[in-house]
């Protein structure tokens, strides 16, 4: 990567809710310090307690968290956030993650980035991760991919502002599904480079490293926004965080119970019918952890990542953004994690649950024309 000594590479990776950003980010991270570059994070939610940023920080990483709104609607804290980073050493390069419901981020942080703070900030392509799950349905036209028409808006929005996009879980598909990711992208926003990945494995990450590197008329894709739908469409979605300890007399294996809790949430929201738009939990103890996730309702739970641990305690960090009422979800999450305890012989010490719907966004700077 070529960063001009004054400036902090600014890459931004998008996508909607499972998309895979955050292994993404890691693996990136990952490449980026093998190059010898001092590497920064920055990760995005509406609230505290964010699997992710336990997650990137139990890899070694330096990240901050933006929590309690999108990069969009907080963006002097994503610039604080930066500054935090900066304070021991100066990162030379910042990845940043936002929120995977939010969309109209080149008008509301890179063209902010490159107008108001071009002195500080040398800004890279925005590139958008497609969800396959989600994107093969939504891309179909097949009654809005398990969600309302309002909240594939968003999903369609992504990918119209990126720069470039990113087909995700290549290894997990067909030769057949990539060849019709593709073609579709194709169809729906013409004339934008489409790339292929693993996250999982690094297959493709060359390429993504590639064009990250590039330089000119990027971050020119301004929107024709309708924040009324957009608002509406984010909405639909119950979101959750919750953190406890859980403890037992007797060692008990951290992924099983992880795994458990997924995969009972999945079987509890298919009774009502509720789309996933993610899972995800997380569980860590002394430098151990493991994640479980569910990306779709239509997809099996998994553990994406074992913790191989036997234990007898671990922090526990629960998120999940549904289409359903948040408060429903609360519960359900909360009957699903005291069974799986109650299975496993486990006490459950909560420490903090937020569940809300995300309100309208109100962005601190939005652009209507493009500037290079």
């Amino acid at each position: 990567m070529n960063t001009p000594a004054s400036r902090i590479r600014f890459v931004m990776i998008g996508g909607f809710l499972g998309a895979g950003k955050t292994t993404t980010i890691g693996r990136l991270a990952q490449m980026y310090q093998d190059q010898g570059l001092s590497v920064g994070v920055v990760t995005n939610d509406q609230a505290a307690d964010l699997v992710d940023t336990n997650l990137l920080r139990s890899q070694g990483l330096r990240v901050g968290e933006v929590a309690g709104a999108c990069f969009c609607c907080n963006f002097n804290e994503l610039t604080q956030t930066v500054d935090q980073l900066s304070a021991d050493q100066r990162p030379d390069v910042i990845i940043a993650e936002p929120v995977g419901s939010c969309t109209d981020l080149v008008a509301t942080v890179v063209q902010p980035l490159m107008r108001l703070f071009d002195a500080q900030f040398d800004v890279a392509p925005y590139g958008v991760i497609l969800k396959p799950s989600h994107g093969l349905r939504i891309l179909r036209k097949e009654s809005g991919g398990g969600f309302s028409p309002k909240a594939a808006y968003i999903f369609e929005k992504q990918l119209e502002e990126a720069d470039f996009l990113i087909i995700n879980r290549v290894d997990e598909l067909s030769t057949d599904e990539v060849e019709e990711l593709e073609q579709l992208l194709k169809e729906s926003v013409p004339n934008t480079p489409v790339l292929r990945q693993s996250a999982k494995n690094g297959e493709g990450f060359e390429a993504l490293v590639d064009m990250l590197d590039q330089r000119g008329a990027f971050g020119q894709k301004i929107l024709e926004l309708d924040y009324d739908i957009y608002a509406e469409g984010e909405a639909e979605l119950g979101w959750l965080n919750s953190s406890m300890k859980l403890t037992a007399e007797k060692p008990f294996v951290l992924d099983e119970v992880l795994l458990g809790i997924v995969e009972g949430l999945r079987a509890e929201l298919a009774t009502c019918q509720a789309e996933t738009a993610h899972l995800k939990t997380i569980g860590l103890w002394e430098g151990a952890y493991g994640v479980a996730n569910l990306v779709s309702s239509d997809t099996p739970a998994i553990l994406s990542l074992g913790s191989n641990c036997l234990t007898k305690e671990a922090d526990l960090v629960v998120n999940a953004r549904v289409a359903i009422d948040p408060q429903v979800l609360e519960t359900k999450v909360a009957k699903v994690v005291a069974d799986v305890a109650q299975q496993q012989g486990l006490e459950i010490e909560s420490h903090h649950t937020q569940s809300f719907r995300p309100g309208r966004p109100v962005p601190t700077h939005r652009f209507a024309e493009p500037q290079s």
